[in-house]
């Protein structure tokens, strides 16, 4: 084996191994700081100096159900747990084409507005649920770079090798 193709090789092995740890590509804002350890409840989590968090949780539903069974799921437990009333929703896409569901929420809390984010993807039977929460003003001042979270998150496979490999294996070795 000749030594441009070791190094090859030995790119490739490189690669594999900058992919591993999460199933999706997210990007932080950069007035948030990504907390550490959140595992096994979030598979990512950043939050802003005032205490608005962003979170995004990857979670195994292989092939069962459809956005829309989500995200009435995800809608009546907001309500009937949590308390908070459906504000709006929307159709939105990731950086890889990936169709979804946004999801806006509000409730008081010791007579204080907080607002709740949700959006919706499915891929490599995965549902991404990002999150973003907080007070609502504090949430409303942060809406770019929530949306630009959103817009740039990849929940499709972007390593080449993957198609081979099968998607269930991305970012996962």
């Amino acid at each position: 084996m000749t030594n441009d193709i070791r190094s090859i090789f030995a790119t490739l092995a490189l690669s594999a191994l900058t992919a591993c740890g999460r199933p999706f590509e997210i990007n932080t804002p950069s007035t948030f700081v990504e907390l550490e350890e959140q595992a096994p409840e979030y598979d990512y989590r950043a939050t802003s100096p005032e205490g608005v968090v962003l979170a995004v949780r990857a979670i195994d539903v292989e092939e069962k159900g459809t956005i829309g069974f989500w995200e009435k799921a995800v809608t009546l437990r907001m309500r009937d747990v949590g308390g908070y009333a459906l504000l709006g929703a929307s159709d939105i896409q990731s950086s890889d084409g990936t169709k979804g569901r946004q999801l806006r929420f509000g409730h008081d809390e010791d007579g204080k507005p907080y607002g709740y984010v949700v959006s919706l993807f499915m891929a490599q039977d995965r549902l991404f649920v990002l999150e973003a929460g907080g007070r609502r003003d504090l949430l409303a001042r942060y809406e770019p770079q929530i949306d630009w979270q959103v817009k740039t998150f990849e929940a499709q496979c972007g390593f080449f090798l993957a198609p081979v490999l099968a998607s269930r294996t991305c970012n996962r070795w």
